[in-house]
């Protein structure tokens, strides 16, 4: 019946000149064993990136990369041709599969801050994809609203892995539950605001393994936004 806390200050802090990140689990130069990855999940970053700045092309290969948009705007541009810029409210999801490039920018003279995950795909070799869609507030408010599944169901964008992944906006005192089935594992990030998880409050930054739990009741301590990861 665990609930295993990793807290906002506890993840490594890099410092770019236009590029300020966190890194929950090792990424990069950022390497600690103890927190390499959870279930399928690989990655949770979040990027505050400068004006007029961007990621130049590089490569990918054999991993699910999702982005999510919490202020500003990203343009994205990709060997398959894709080019299209990510708002805030979107999620973009792409399968690297058996090789991509792709570039990242900012274009405009703010900041653009998000959130990007990788998670390990079901096999590897897989024909790169590219999908984007747009979720609306009113989808979020107060309940789970499913974005990513293996299925596509309900709307949701697809990935190549048994994994599903929420976002809710919450106002003060709501509460939400999600039940997770035998042998399924949970991953709760903290997007912005104040929640609690039994006695346990979690702030802007944190997240939770929840492992060996039929659900987990979250109550908002402030208005909040969260990011649920279910995995096999």
């Amino acid at each position: 019946m665990a609930i295993e806390i990793r807290r906002s200050h506890e993840r490594k802090f890099f410092d770019h000149g236009w590029l300020k990140t966190y890194h929950t689990f090792s990424f990069g130069d950022y390497y600690d064993p103890a927190h390499m990855q959870f279930r399928s999940l690989r990655v949770i970053n979040e990027d505050r990136i400068d004006g007029n700045s961007a990621f130049p092309s590089h490569p990918h290969r054999d991993m699910e990369i999702v982005t999510i948009i919490l202020e500003g705007a990203l343009t994205h541009r990709d060997s398959m041709g894709f080019s299209s810029t990510i708002y805030p409210g979107d999620v973009q999801i792409m399968s690297a599969g058996t090789g991509i490039f792709h570039s990242e920018s900012n274009e405009a003279e703010g900041p653009v801050h998000l959130l990007q995950v990788w998670i390990l795909p079901e096999k590897k070799g897989l024909t790169p994809q590219y999908q984007q869609q747009k979720f609306p507030a009113e989808q979020k408010h107060n309940t789970w609203r499913l974005v990513i599944s293996q299925d596509g169901r309900d709307g949701s964008l697809i990935i190549h892995q048994d994994a599903e992944v929420y976002l809710t906006n919450l106002d003060l005192g709501t509460t939400v539950e999600k039940e997770f089935q035998p042998g399924r594992y949970g991953w709760l990030q903290v997007i912005d605001g104040s929640i609690k998880i039994d006695d346990v409050v979690l702030n802007r930054g944190d997240g939770a393994a929840v492992s060996d739990r039929p659900s987990i009741h979250v109550q908002a301590n402030s208005a909040a936004k969260l990011l649920l990861f279910d995995l096999a």
